[in-house]
């Protein structure tokens, strides 16, 4: 029964992937049928994020209140009719209005999932979770790239999207009562009493407690919210603007390019899975570096002018880079900051990752329509060099806390 229920856990999560990189696949369709500038998908993406936001904050309460199975039934089904709601629009102000339900369900079903894989199933699971997500981002844009090649249409892309996302609210609502029975049996195992055995009674609680102290005045904090937000940076830019640089510098079709940039979320997604091997035998700190340096190569590839296979290898090599990065950095919070610290310090994380995601990319965007998409590279290169120098930073100033 734990594995079936995981198994729809991992499916939940596929589809909290699946929207994320419909707009920027589309935007090279979307923007002249709108009839907006270019860098209008910024704004569309500033309130898919803000929405985010919002939900994330807000996930602790209403988890609280309704559990994880209502909020996880109830974000997807919010998901599935924002983005049937998008496949039928016909003004920019509707797309405006539908990424707002769009972003408030992505927030509270990526908290409240994350929050029970890491109260209820061992570590490396968490791993493979955010695997699952880049299986639902590599989705998204093979579906639309099939419906812009064969019928020149992303309207119908977001359509089947929609309807992924709606067998899936019907899966949700029949497994509804399997989500009290699990909590149940998770709180009566001894496995999982153990791996709590640090707040296992009230009075070790009320001891993590007294010692928490207020996060951004740790030593490395600021460095660590900074990593957090460039990294997102890093993986929302290339989402949105890769379509547009392909198709703008590059001379590939749309259809090509959306395949391309889906390659970028294979990488995460390949990643990810091996990374979960890996951590058995390389700590975070190795990983980290391994992945900035790796996505470093693979963007000095994409400003280079280089053959097209080239250009769309680099794609790859910045998705294989992101993978270990953010999963790691996550998972090295309580080592670097203390585990009194870590709960407060990973809510900050979050919450500027996504403040990385709702920003940074519309910078290029706007930036990019008055001068030229070719800057594209160079941005997602100034974000990483930026994560990388803050990355660095934090390893000098907690040396010797593994």
């Amino acid at each position: 029964m734990a594995t079936f229920f995981l198994i729809i856990i991992y499916m939940a999560f596929i589809s909290l992937g699946l929207p994320d990189s419909l707009l920027g696949t589309a935007w090279p369709l979307m923007q002249p049928e709108y009839g907006v500038s270019f860098d209008a998908a910024g704004i569309v993406s500033m309130f898919v994020a803000g929405g985010t936001i919002v939900s994330s904050l807000a996930s602790g309460f209403v988890i609280k209140h309704l559990g994880t199975g209502k909020v996880t039934f109830i974000s997807c089904f919010m998901t599935a009719v924002s983005l049937l709601g998008v496949s039928f629009s016909h003004s920019f102000i509707w797309l405006l209005f539908l990424a707002i339900p769009l972003g408030l369900g992505a927030g509270s079903v990526d908290a409240a999932l994350n929050n029970y894989i890491a109260l209820h199933y061992k570590a490396h699971h968490m791993s493979w979770l955010h695997c699952f997500w880049g299986v639902g981002a590599t989705l998204g844009p093979i579906i639309m790239s099939q419906f812009i090649a064969g019928q020149n249409s992303w309207r119908n892309g977001y359509l089947t999207v929609s309807m992924i996302q709606f067998l899936l609210v019907i899966m949700l609502f029949f497994t509804l009562p399997l989500w009290k029975r699990m909590a149940k049996e998770f709180h009566h195992s001894p496995e999982n009493i153990n791996n709590y055995e640090d707040i296992d009674n009230k009075d070790n609680l009320n001891k993590i407690e007294e010692k928490s102290i207020n996060p951004l005045k740790i030593r490395g904090v600021k460095f660590a919210l900074a990593s957090f937000m460039f990294y997102c940076g890093v993986e929302s830019t290339m989402g949105l603007w890769g379509s547009s640089f392909l198709v703008g510098v590059r001379g590939l079709s749309p259809a090509a390019a959306a395949k391309a940039v889906s390659l970028f979320y294979a990488g995460i997604t390949v990643g990810r899975f091996i990374t979960g091997f890996i951590t058995l035998k390389l700590n975070n700190i190795t990983l980290i570096r391994t992945g900035q340096t790796t996505a470093l190569v693979g963007t000095v590839l994409l400003l280079l002018p280089l053959p097209t296979i080239v250009t769309i290898s680099s794609f790859v090599i910045v998705g294989i880079g992101c993978a270990p990065i953010f999963p790691c950095m996550i998972h090295e919070t309580p080592i670097r900051f203390g585990k009194e610290n870590s709960q407060s310090i990973i809510g900050y994380q979050m919450a500027l990752a996504y403040t990385g995601a709702t920003f940074l990319p519309p910078i290029l965007g706007f930036i990019a329509a008055r001068t030229t998409i070719r800057l594209y590279p160079f941005f997602i290169l100034a974000y990483i060099i930026i994560m990388f120098s803050c990355s660095e930073r934090i390893n000098i100033l907690v040396k010797g806390k593994r």
